[in-house]
């Protein structure tokens, strides 16, 4: 898909990789609608690009269908919908040891908003016979985060759901791509500013995302993945899941001796 005139909503993109998006595709000529429960952030996204901010929590259908229609109304029928916003809160000890609350929400934010996202544009993206779902994972979503069982087990339902999307409406002209970075230096791992020159080895920036997430939608790949050597590890676990298991178990010791915990604004500088 081409974005030139496309009306695209962006969910969390008041900042990070949703704001990226945001700025990347509108220079490509998309018409942006930035939704974000932060209204302050939304507004100052949209004014940078002449698009349209919509307070929105993605916990809410409500919030996700009155979203859609502001994008109706402001700009015409919704041609991508991206599903973006996301979450993480450290896991405090065991693999069960994060509340019901996280892993409620969690489920919430990773796998509903894309249901509701889908439910609320698919009836008329199938009538017309076109649209794109673009759907935020990550490479826990294919692997796994060590440290945190809420996040990998909701990303990995994130990647399922955008599966059942390929294979149940593709020819009904939907297409759908699924993204699936590993570190990306954004708040989420504790940055406020980034030197693009200064980040750990693998960590890359949200703006280099954005790039690559607009090359996979042009290609309309179903898996877009901002570090290829993502695709070199989906190749080992599914040839050897035993070993695979194996190798992640030396790499949690490894992080675990070297930094104390499996904290994730720690590990992402180490390995």
């Amino acid at each position: 898909m081409e974005l030139l005139n496309k009306t695209v909503v962006i969910t969390g993109a008041g900042q990070g990789i949703g704001a990226a998006m945001a700025v990347r595709f509108a220079k490509e000529g998309a018409k942006v609608v930035v939704a974000d429960r932060d209204g302050d952030s939304a507004h100052a996204v949209a004014d940078s690009i002449s698009g349209l901010a919509v307070i929105c929590d993605v916990t809410s259908e409500d919030d996700i269908v009155a979203t859609v229609k502001a994008a109706e109304k402001h700009f015409g029928a919704v041609d991508l919908f991206c599903s973006n916003a996301g979450m993480f809160v450290e896991e405090p000890g065991h693999v069960a040891s994060a509340s019901n609350e996280v892993w409620q929400k969690s489920w919430d934010i990773h796998v509903m908003s894309h249901v509701y996202a889908a439910r609320a544009v698919l009836p008329d993206m199938i009538s017309r016979g076109s649209g794109y779902l673009l759907q935020m994972s990550s490479a826990a979503g294919l692997l796994s985060q060590i440290g945190n069982a809420a996040y990998s087990t909701t990303k990995h339902a994130a990647v399922g759901f955008a599966e059942s999307i390929a294979i149940t409406h593709a020819d009904e002209g939907i297409k759908v791509s699924v993204i699936c970075p590993q570190y990306v230096a954004t708040p989420l791992l504790g940055y406020t500013s980034v030197d693009a020159g200064n980040l750990p080895e693998g960590t890359i920036t949200a703006e280099a995302v954005a790039d690559t997430v607009l090359e996979g939608v042009r290609r309309e790949s179903f898996l877009i993945l901002p570090h290829p050597e993502v695709a070199k590890y989906i190749q080992f676990k599914s040839a050897d899941y035993d070993k695979w298991l194996s190798s992640m178990r030396k790499l949690r010791h490894k992080i675990v001796e070297q930094l104390g915990s499996t904290d994730v604004k720690g590990i992402h500088k180490l390995v």
